[in-house]
Order: structure tokens, then sequence, then C-alpha cells
């Protein structure tokens, strides 16, 4: 059948691969819980006529504040089935955020996972005119989600439902997600089930999974990224499993051993540098081939390497990476890496140790999916985020931003035609914000984001992503942030990756002290982490080069407020955050 609207996925699901027993499966009390197809379709429709029955009109905003699990699914489609409109909400947003999403959508019911979330949503629901009614998927003092959906199965309105899907047009919207952005105030970005529906068509191709393979999902499903691969996963019938957390992402791979998972390179970098701080400890033969397979992975090329290179690279396979596969599962067949740019360098190595990286890019306003690479013959190029997805328009303004044009591109801002007016232009081509050109006439590639190139008082201009992931290729540095602007020097916020100093210091018999402030004061860690970013500032230009450096002792986290959900800094927080040390710095010249 023809996909249309993305609930027409579950028809197409059901035609091609019918009853499947575990199409969704997430842990409950520390167990893995299946959730056969024939079990997402009845509750999806049940909570359709639920909510229906409990007075949602074609059009109203339910949103859905909860990690990622099969509950999430069913309310996804439930809610489009009854003609509403998702709005996802990160669980992690603030309070302020929070009661400007709900007011400014005019929710009228809220999904949420736990009872932590009921208490911090009902002091904000109180103050909304919509008054919105509150479940839970977690035993909490709330209703339960349970009840929308006994209320459904009592009172099934299977005739509404398919007036619904029958009167539902492609260019209507389906879902309206609020940007966290670094700053400001959310932007509602409103997709239409045409626009979703052109992109995860474009991407079908892509994952080589199928029925009887397994995901796993551990990227926020609020965040369009995760949630059109969710759908490309219903359209290709593999097993969904969800992650418990970022922080269990280890222990769950293990158990479902995935053949299939996206990821950001902030996780791909501490898989690595877990990865390199084991074979550091290794000693004589053991720790020399650990390291030879490591720079062989860093000649990698996808096609036209010599058969001497093959030779050498399938003894590394056998001795080192194969070890790399297990502690992965040992049945990936491909990573998805978005949110940011991937070091060409890390892409070459796992792609060398038999787990490729494709790494993609796009934004919350295009579906997201703007590029890609692929395993298609010529569709894929290190350095770059491949070619751009069909029916996608490509081109660059004077200043090298990338603007985009394609059924991909939102509807605009919800309720804020000005802002809609300052990103889409009267030719229809959507801003991206981001700089790029374009690699051989084919493949795209992202320099910088506009508005986070400063000047320095010299003139020159910097654009600190690329310094900042030539930073995270020393096993070093855990995160980094380029400073500078008005300044006469680019100068680095450096978060050491601690876990590798401690077993740097014991094996060259340094004390570093204990905790984390001991170590950043360390005279021999400070010289050590300097001498990583003199061999990066080789690779500059002068007036880029690095000059000084200020080690941190605490991981940017999403609950300390310095990363958004998808795992980007928020700049302006982290300099706040440090705003005297970046003052003494700059001060002694």
């Amino acid at each position: 059948m023809a996909i249309t609207r993305v609930f027409d996925l579950i028809q197409h699901y059901r035609d091609k691969f019918g009853d499947k027993p575990v199409a969704f499966s997430g842990k409950e009390s520390g167990k893995w819980r299946d959730w056969s197809f024939s079990e997402f379709e009845r509750l999806a429709y049940a909570l359709a006529s639920g909510l229906i029955r409990l007075g949602l009109r074609r059009g109203d905003r339910v949103a859905i504040v909860s990690n990622n699990r099969p509950e999430w699914n069913i309310v996804d489609f439930g809610v489009q089935l009854a003609g509403g409109i998702l709005v996802p909400i990160y669980p992690t947003i603030s309070e302020n955020d929070l009661r400007f999403i709900l007011a400014d959508s005019e929710t009228r019911f809220i999904f949420l996972s736990s009872q932590v979330l009921y208490d911090k949503t009902t002091t904000v629901t109180k103050e909304t005119l919509t008054k919105p009614l509150v479940y839970t998927f977690d035993k909490t003092t709330a209703l339960s989600w349970r009840e929308v959906i006994a209320e459904g199965e009592a009172n099934p309105d299977n005739a509404e439902i398919e007036k619904i899907k029958r009167e539902t047009k492609p260019d209507e919207i389906c879902t309206i997600l609020y940007t966290s952005g670094t700053t400001g105030t959310p932007k509602g970005v409103m997709l239409t089930h045409g626009n979703l529906v052109s992109n995860f068509s474009g991407l079908c191709d892509l994952p080589p999974v199928d029925e009887t393979s397994k995901v796993l999902s551990f990227l926020p499903l609020n965040h369009i990224y995760e949630r059109i691969i969710v759908y490309v996963y219903l359209f290709r019938g593999p097993s969904v499993y969800y992650a418990e957390s970022l922080e269990t992402i280890g222990d769950n791979i293990r158990e479902v051993k995935p053949h299939m998972f996206t990821c950001v390179p902030h996780l791909i970098q501490k898989v690595y540098n877990r990865i390199t701080s084991k074979g550091a400890e290794l000693t004589g033969v053991k720790h020399k081939l650990f390291f030879w397979a490591v720079r062989l992975g860093e000649q990698f090329e996808v096609t036209g390497n010599s058969w001497w290179y093959n030779l050498k690279l399938k003894i590394a396979s056998k001795l080192i990476f194969s070890k790399w596969r297990e502690a992965l599962g040992g049945n990936v067949r491909a990573m998805v890496s978005g949110g940011a740019a991937l070091e060409p360098r890390l892409a070459r190595i796992f792609w060398a140790a038999g787990m490729p990286i494709l790494e993609g890019y796009g934004l919350t306003e295009t579906s997201p999916v703007i590029a890609v690479n692929t395993f298609e013959p010529g569709g894929m190029r290190f350095g770059t985020v491949g070619k751009v997805v069909k029916d996608v328009q490509v081109k660059f303004a004077e200043d090298g931003e990338i603007l985009v044009k394609g059924p991909n591109v939102m509807q605009g801002y919800y309720k804020r035609p000005d802002l809609t007016a300052e990103v889409i232009d009267k030719d229809g081509w959507f801003h991206t914000g981001d700089i790029g050109t374009m690699v051989d006439g084919s493949y795209l590639k992202i320099t910088d984001r506009k508005k986070e190139i400063f000047k320095t008082s010299g003139g020159k201009y910097i654009a600190p992503q690329l310094l900042e992931n030539l930073l995270k290729t020393s096993r070093f540095v855990e995160q980094s942030m380029i400073i500078g602007e008005n300044q006469k020097y680019a100068a680095a916020l450096i978060v050491p990756s601690f876990a590798f100093l401690k077993e740097w210091a014991k094996r060259k018999g340094v004390n570093v002290g204990e905790t984390n402030e001991q170590i950043i004061t360390n005279p021999e860690v400070l010289k050590r982490i300097f001498e990583a970013v003199e061999k990066i500032n080789a690779q500059l230009a002068q007036y880029e080069r690095i000059k000084r450096i200020i080690l941190l002792p605490k991981e940017w986290t999403t609950a300390g407020g310095e990363l958004t959900p998808k795992l980007s800094i928020k700049r302006k927080i982290i300099l706040e955050q440090n705003k005297g040390a970046i003052e003494k710095l700059y001060g002694e010249g």
C-alpha cells in the first residue's frame, strides 16, 4: 500500500510482517518485556477511541513527557488515529520551558512516564488555561494511561477513527516539536504527515536490517532524529528494543546484541575512549598489536585499499577488532551518527573494525534528514555527511550558509509567522544556520554553525567546532569548547578524560591525587594535555591555534544544564559558569 500519512505504517507493517511476536521491547522491573505487533496495534486503536470518548477533537494537542519505551510509540500512533497532534517534550525540560510549551500549544492531554514527572508537571498544569488531563505509564498517584485504553476498549469508535483516517491529508500537521536550542524561548516546529513520510521514505533503503534483525534505541524519541529512524524500523520490520537510559547503554547492548543503533559523536567518542583505555593497560606485544591495529584503522578507505592493507586488516580484525565487536554485542552492522560533526579519524577506525558508522545531517525543521552517507556504491565519503536525500535540494548562500528546499521542510513555527519568515525566504528556501560546502559535487560537508563562528580582536574568524573535534581526537580530552571572541587568541575549556588520565598516571608513576579537582591542578597533567593541544595546533593556521587552556573538574551533562537533550553544548551556559576563570585567563594575557 502507498504510505502518505505516518499512521499508514500500521497497515504496512500488518501486511508485510503480520503479527510479529516482538515488535517492541522495553525493560520493566529489570526484565525485558516484549510487545507483539497485535498488542501494539490493538492498544493504539483503543487509545484513539479513548481519547475521542474523553473529548479530543481533530487538531487538539497531546503532550508526551517520557523516556523511550514501547508506550511512547502507542501514544504517538494513538494520537494520530484520533486526529490529534503530538507534542513531545524532553523529560529533562526545565519547569519554565514546560510551562511555556503547555501554554503555547494549549495541550489538552498529557502522558507522562513517572511519578517524578507527574509531580513536576502538576505544579505547572495548575497555571494553564486548558487544564489538561494527565496520565502516567508507571503506577503513580495520577490516573493511569490504561484508563484511557479501558475507556476505548469499552466504547470503541472505529467508525470515527476510519473517518479520520480517510479525511487526513498529507499536508495536515502530525506533530509540533519545540526546539530546545541553546538559548531563548522554545519554538514549535510544525511537521506535517507529508514532511515525515517524505523523509523516512527516502531513508528506507539505508539500514542493513530486516524483520529478522534487532535494533537498539536510546537517543530521545522526543527528538525527530530518533523518531524518524523508528518510523524507518517500522517500515523494515526489525524488533525495536529500548535502552533503559544513557547510563545503561553498555549493558543493554550486550543483552540485546543489536544489528544497528543510532548515536551521536559524543557517545562514539566515549566508546572509543573506553576501548583504548583498556588497550593502554596492555603490556608488551599485546599493547603494540592493539595500537598497530588502531593506526591501521586510521588509514582505512571504503574502497581502494591495497591487497597488502587488506591482509593486515584481516589480521587486525581477528586479533584486536573482534574484541571491539564483541564489546558492542558482536552483531553490529551499522551505526548512524548525527546531531554534530563526527571526527573522520573515528569513522575510519570503526569502519576498519567492522562496525561502519554512517554520518548524516539534518535539523528538526527539515524532518530531519537533509543528507546521509549510505552503503550504496559511491554513497560514502569520510569527513562529509554524504549525499543529499531524495527530493531534497541544497544550495549555498554567499557566506556559505546551507539552504534547503523540499517536501521535508517544516510548515513553519507554531503561532510565529514572524520567526518562520526569518528562516524560510520568499522562494521557499530554508536557511539552516550551518556553513558548508559540497565535496566533489556530491558530498555535503558541514564546517560550522554560522552563529558559533567568532572573530578574534585581530579580525580573524574561527570556526570552533572544527577545533573542538580535533581536540577530541586526543585520549586525554573528554569534552572541549573553544573560546576567544573579541580576544587576542583562541583558548579552550577542556574536560579531561579522567579515567584515562588516572590510568596514564599509574603507568607513568605520576601522583595526580584522588579527586578531579586535584588532577586538573597537577603540573604534569597540565603539561601533558597541552602537549596534546600543541600536536593539534601544528595542523592549524597561526591565528586558529589554541594558546591557553582551562581544565574543568566536572563533565558537562544535560542534568547539569550544559548540554541540550541531543548532547550539543550550550555555549552561553558554559561561558557563564566559567566566567571568572576566563576573565582571569585573558586578563593575564
